[in-house]
């Protein structure tokens, strides 16, 4: 086998040994018997499962209450149009989040004794939004604030919102705060040395370094807060989940909440993906010279 040079001429390889040979063979065969056995194993498994649940005495009614293929049809626009709303409340819930869980972070890291007040409050806050059920916050935010009379009238979205941004901000903090902990201390020593300030140090070397190393806890505190987006619907707002309730009202089926929850699935699922390959990536990253 011969391949191009960086001159223009072509540079014979060494054919593999014939023990290499072999080996590549047998990788190949053992990969296609891998494949073959987990297709055959899945398939095995999900008709089992499918005999197991349409044999079942009530499958019947449970088939028409929730999976009515002309109902799906029906309500999905409609629901569709309620999930862009939930990704609206996502992107802005998104924002305030890593800019308030990144304030709340670097307040619990400071270690001046000056800043004793506020390390005791942004603890005292992410104790109790951590301790807070979502919907708790929710009814708090959404009907208390605004029973004030003090702001203006906001659509229910808006108070969802502020709801959502106040409790994951306090899971994001801790997060990140774990991340700038496990930064080695001399990287602060040697940051300093250079002539960086605090400020500096936290925002050139260990801030990147705590994201880099928290960044799948992250991803799945995102696909979390997707999941959470929902929940604004108890506030009266017209998204998926709410959408689908009123669906089901009229047509007396379940189908639009499954519809829904589809919908759902389907926008979490690429950053669950996302954050599997980070996961695998960063474990392979540390494991690099070591021994299995």
């Amino acid at each position: 086998m011969t391949v191009p040079s960086g001159a223009g001429t072509p540079v014979a390889t060494p054919a593999p040994s014939p023990v290499e040979a072999e080996r590549r063979l047998y990788r190949r065969q053992r990969g296609r018997r891998s494949v073959v056995v987990s297709v055959v194993s899945t398939l095995v498994v999900v008709v089992v499962l499918w005999l197991g649940v349409v044999n079942t005495p009530g499958w019947a009614a449970v088939q028409q209450s929730f999976f009515d293929p002309q109902t799906a049809v029906d309500v999905f626009p409609q629901v569709l149009l309620g999930l862009w709303l939930n990704i609206r409340i996502l992107f802005f819930a998104s924002i305030g989040v890593a800019v308030l869980g990144t304030l709340l972070a670097v307040v619990r890291g400071l270690r001046s004794p000056v800043f004793f007040p506020l390390r005791m409050l942004a603890t005292a806050y992410t104790d109790l939004f951590r301790g807070l059920p979502l919907i708790i916050v929710l009814y708090l935010v959404g009907f208390g604030i605004p029973g004030l009379g003090i702001f203006p009238r906001q659509p229910p979205e808006v108070w969802g919102t502020i709801a959502i941004v106040l409790t994951y901000s306090s899971y994001v903090a801790e997060v990140l705060r774990a991340g700038m902990e496990a930064v080695h201390p001399s990287q602060r020593l040697a940051a300093r040395s250079l002539g960086l300030s605090h400020a500096g140090t936290l925002r050139l070397v260990v801030l990147p370094q705590a994201i880099r190393k928290v960044t799948p806890a992250l991803m799945n505190d995102f696909v979390s807060m997707q999941k959470d987006v929902g929940l604004v619907s108890i506030l009266g707002a017209v998204d998926a989940v709410r959408s689908a309730q009123i669906a089901q009202a009229e047509a007396y089926n379940f189908t639009p909440y499954l519809v829904a929850g589809l919908l759902f699935v389907v926008i979490s699922l690429p950053l669950i993906r996302v954050t599997d390959a980070v996961a695998r990536r960063q474990q392979r990253r540390e494991q690099i010279g070591g021994t299995v």
